[in-house]
């Protein structure tokens, strides 16, 4: 592979990588703002389950800035760096707690896509090790999904 190419390719898995972080670092926040604005019956299961969930985003953000820099990259930081760059939404205010699972569900389909490309870009740039961190993620995901689709009974 040219050194063009190289750059190239390993410049499309640094993107990928801080797409990444941007959206993990808005939805850590949003799991945040849900945690703490949950009510009704479900409040004490989705509580605890909210905040699981942002503490495993606090994880994501880690795990993937370590590893950009492994390989040489540059992690996004701040956050308006990671709302310019996020491709999801923050809380959008008052929502019912069934609400807010299903913004859970959109968000994580969402990533889940996104990681598949940037497991691409790793298969790409041949790096084995972003792509299995990658896809430790989005196989997470899907379980976390199919959790919580199940919790609104679909």
């Amino acid at each position: 592979m040219s050194n063009q190419v190289l750059t190239e390719t390993n410049q499309t898995l640094h993107q990928q990588l801080n797409l990444q972080i941007a959206n993990w670092t808005v939805l850590y926040t949003k799991l945040h703002h849900f945690h703490w604005y949950v009510k009704g019956p479900q409040f004490f299961t989705l509580h605890e389950k909210f905040e699981e969930l942002y503490n495993e985003a606090a994880g994501y953000v880690d795990e993937i800035a370590e590893r950009l820099l492994a390989i040489g990259g540059e992690p996004i930081s701040t956050l308006k760096d990671a709302l310019a760059h996020t491709t999801i939404s923050e809380a959008a205010g008052r929502q019912s707690a069934e609400e807010m699972v299903a913004a859970v569900i959109t968000d994580f389909e969402s990533i889940s896509q996104e990681l598949k490309s940037g497991m691409e870009a790793a298969e790409q740039a041949e790096d084995e090790a972003t792509g299995d961190l990658l896809l430790g993620m989005l196989s997470a995901l899907d379980k976390h999904r199919w959790m919580l689709n199940a919790y609104l009974g679909k």
